[in-house]
């Protein structure tokens, strides 16, 4: 990694893509906080490209949004930076670390299956959607929480996994607010295998085929949650806490749905402050046991 001196020079671009990732999502602006300057800032970078590509789907349902998002984007890669804050900023992180290119593209083929929705049949498939718009995300932090020495494959893997559980968790929670955007990512043969018929599903049905099929997938998150859990030590010493931490609160979320009774039709739940403080805490003192 080089000095992080761009970033000083673009502190103002830096402030605006902390300030999308301050408004979308307190669970990684919470735990990616405690990261040193350059690489917090990076991270917040990458989280409002993100965001620029999912609102071209969620928001807008623009495919020629994205489709100018892939453009800018190639372009980016090709040296060519776009003047506006995101794409400076972004400019900025990849002098500092050894970004790859090819996650930022497949995080766009994710989106634009959203576009062109359907059903996932399978876990696989449901997976399969996952490293796309989840798992590349993954891979785009990488390199900025393990700037100390190479990457090898099987960390890698583990921070995939990772970003597949989180979009997971992230379906887990919003299956109301997706079904009334016309989308349904729990597995059709999940919700068979539950004999959860699709009228249940639009009656916003909360019962035991329900929580079936709902911890179905929820424990399939979890089992995607403990290869980072266990590889976190592989990352650079100051990126430990700050991905255990995002670790610990996005897979809280799906405790929070228990405990709210599976009214995921309802409303979205979060993580309380005070939860989130303890769930930090447990981060820490699990970091401190691994090194004993």
């Amino acid at each position: 990694m080089t000095a992080c001196s761009l970033f000083e020079e673009r502190a103002d671009d830096f402030a605006w893509c902390e300030d999308v990732i301050r408004r979308n999502s307190h669970s990684f602006y919470r735990a990616f906080s405690l990261l040193p300057a350059c690489k917090r800032q990076s991270v917040y970078a990458l989280y409002a490209f993100c965001r620029l590509a999912d609102d071209c789907v969620d928001r807008d349902a623009s495919a020629a949004k994205l489709e100018q998002v892939q453009d800018d984007l190639a372009r980016f890669f090709a040296g060519t930076v776009v003047d506006a804050p995101l794409w400076r900023a972004l400019d900025a992180v990849c002098s500092s670390f050894d970004l790859d290119a090819q996650p930022f593209f497949d995080m766009l083929e994710g989106q634009r299956r959203d576009l062109s929705f359907r059903q996932p049949e399978t876990m696989g498939d449901l997976e399969e959607y996952g490293y796309y718009v989840a798992g590349s995300v993954g891979l785009m932090l990488l390199p900025i929480l393990h700037a100390a020495s190479p990457v090898d494959d099987g960390l890698r893997d583990s921070a995939v996994a990772l970003g597949v559980a989180m979009q997971l968790t992230n379906i887990l929670r919003d299956v109301g607010e997706d079904l009334e955007n016309g989308r349904v990512y729990l597995p059709a043969e999940v919700l068979e295998a539950a004999s959860y018929a699709p009228e249940r599903l639009r009656a916003h049905a909360v019962d035991e085929a329900f929580r079936n099929a709902w911890e179905t997938v929820a424990h399939r998150s979890e089992e995607l949650y403990r290869p980072m859990e266990r590889d976190v030590i592989e990352l650079d010493d100051d990126s430990r806490l700050p991905t255990l931490s995002s670790l610990y609160l996005y897979r809280g979320i799906l405790d929070e749905v228990r405990a709210d009774g599976y009214r995921c039709f309802e409303h979205r739940v979060v993580v309380s402050k005070a939860t989130a403080r303890e769930l930090v805490d447990e981060a820490l003192a699990a970091l401190e046991e691994g090194k004993r």
